[in-house]
């Protein structure tokens, strides 16, 4: 983990004229004004499970994975988050998961107390109001995948979000088939037999095992809406 520049005293200079009220910004523009940039190596945890959760942190660059470990050693994979995503926000004082970083990344990181004391309590409240709206309804995106769709439908759905997210053609995945599975609920097994019987049909094609590009997009959407 990398510092890459320090937090800036929030604290009020005394000798400060005092300065017309500003438009309320944007949550980036709170984190981006007060927090520092950190940089993680591929798999190095950004915070650990049951750590407590007094920080807010937003992805720069890079992919952000959150996982669980149950009781008997399975490993629960929470999502994935990419550059301009909030994560780490609780309505608990503790993190219920861990973070890592997928990839290597940049990370903006800035303390609650900070924040509230640079822009005031009431749009710190609103910043991680929004970032839990988002994260329920995550949430909620990923149970009903498990709980309704089959184990094709869970990848086509796992690959179009990823399609959804590329800026050209080819599509890099960041996660391994192991990550896939265990977002899925899947075996690592059937995983890779989706994904070959989806090349198999024409939807998709995987130039590597790490990149990939859409034949078919109007049969890939019908089967993750399936």
């Amino acid at each position: 983990m990398t510092l890459i520049h320090a937090f800036d005293d929030v604290r009020p200079a005394p000798t400060r004229p005092a300065q017309p009220a500003r438009p309320v910004a944007a949550n980036d523009d709170i984190l981006a004004g007060i927090g520092v940039r950190m940089t993680f190596a591929k798999d190095e945890e950004i915070y650990g499970q049951g750590e407590d959760a007094d920080l807010v942190y937003r992805v720069v660059s890079g992919v952000v994975r959150t996982s669980s470990f149950t009781a008997d050693g399975r490993r629960q994979i929470g999502d994935f988050y990419y550059p301009g995503d909030t994560f780490g926000v609780e309505t608990g004082e503790a993190h219920l998961m861990a973070a890592e970083a997928l990839t290597d990344c940049v990370v903006m990181i800035a303390k609650r107390k900070a924040l509230r004391l640079a822009v005031g309590d009431e749009r710190v409240q609103a910043m991680i109001w929004d970032a839990t709206v988002r994260e329920l309804e995550r949430s909620r995106e990923h149970l009903l995948l498990l709980v309704r769709k089959t184990a094709c439908e869970r990848v086509a759905s796992f690959l179009k979000g990823l399609a959804e997210r590329a800026e050209g053609e080819t599509v890099e995945l960041a996660m391994s088939r192991q990550d896939m599975a265990d977002y899925l609920g899947l075996t690592i097994e059937t995983v890779s037999r989706m994904v070959t019987q989806l090349q198999g049909v024409g939807v998709v094609e995987f130039k590597s095992c790490r990149h990939f590009r859409v034949r078919d997009r109007a049969a890939l959407e019908t089967m993750a809406a399936s």
